[in-house]
């Protein structure tokens, strides 16, 4: 089959994929800006934003298509690989999967905020959070322990900047326009996709084992999966009744996303929902204090702890305070 291509069939020099009979190539690429909200299985996640230099659904021809096989990955119009926070790929191994600390076994809320520099709707993007909501509990992301990043728990122009050097990365990121590019692109309005997918290119080594297989360079180990693992073949055939559940998705002020009717997320009223907090807003003002809603405290926070007039610090548990 050939798909469609700015309403076109992508017809033209058309050859089938060898190992996947839905699939193929031909003339023309698709690309687009793209925000991985959550890529994630039960053994490893990931949040990533992938910039570009164009605007919209683009019909890319020839090296802007970015290639791999031609090798041309990052001479491409989009960045292939993103800037990604993976919490096993950043040094702790006991953050997330079955009985750790984000346990995988039982339901979670996810919650992601966008920062911007100067607090408005308009302002560039210069920070992606993100919390998990488990068994009444709000839980920050945890903190990268490799030696060369920042310490850092969110997605921030420095973060990538060091990640790309420390793992011997190509920072495309930065140079198909960083976080200020992905922000833009969420400005122009993006489309929301939810999906269940195998990985007929790499098996999702990426995401969840050693990745590429031989390395031992920093970064390369992305979870605990075998690097033989995830054959598009053995997963329909071992686990064809997979699924996936999204539910109460919603977006709205920094805060309010925690729980279902509850801007304290300390207390949700529905925890075990799957939600996002897509906005923007200031995580402090210039003068070192936290606007209302802000995280004002909680172990591993290292920001200003005094709140604007009118709210309070209040601790929601030992991980996370914020300003009522």
């Amino acid at each position: 089959m050939a798909y469609l291509i700015s309403i076109q069939a992508n017809s033209d020099g058309w050859n089938p994929s060898s190992n996947d009979v839905n699939s193929g190539a031909g003339k023309y690429g698709a690309c687009c800006n793209e925000l991985d909200i959550w890529e994630a299985n039960k053994i490893s996640a990931a949040y990533t934003p992938h910039p570009c230099t164009v605007t919209g659904a683009y019909k890319c021809s020839g090296t802007e298509c970015g290639d791999d096989a031609a090798g041309q990955r990052y001479a491409g119009v989009c960045d292939k690989d993103g800037c990604d926070f993976n919490s096993y790929r950043q040094g702790n191994t006991s953050f997330y999967g079955p009985s750790k600390i984000i346990d995988t076994s039982k339901t979670l809320t996810l919650v992601t905020q966008f920062i911007t520099t100067d607090g408005t709707a308009s302002g560039d993007l210069k920070e992606i959070k993100r919390f998990y909501v488990q068994n009444g509990k709000v839980i920050p992301n945890s903190v990268s322990n490799i030696a060369g990043i920042p310490s850092t728990n969110s997605i921030t122009t420095d973060y990538c900047t060091a990640q790309k050097s420390v793992f011997g990365d190509t920072n495309t990121f930065a140079s198909k326009g960083g976080l200020a590019g992905m922000g833009k692109s969420m400005d122009r309005g993006q489309v929301l996709v939810l999906s269940i997918w195998d990985d007929h290119a790499a098996q999702m080594l990426w995401l969840d084992s050693t990745y590429p297989v031989d390395s031992t360079k920093p970064g390369a180990a992305r979870g605990t999966c075998a690097t033989t693992s995830g054959k598009p073949t053995d997963v329909e055939k071992n686990s064809p009744n997979s699924s996936v559940t999204y539910s109460n998705i919603k977006i709205g002020p920094i805060g309010s996303t925690f729980g279902a009717g509850s801007s304290n997320p300390g207390n949700p009223s529905n925890p075990g929902t799957t939600t996002t907090s897509a906005t923007t807003g200031p995580t402090s003002t210039p003068g070192g204090t936290v606007p209302k809603w802000g995280q004002c405290g909680g172990q591993g926070y290292t920001g200003p702890t005094t709140c604007a007039t009118g709210s309070t610090c209040v601790k929601s548990n030992d991980w996370f305070s914020q300003c009522l």
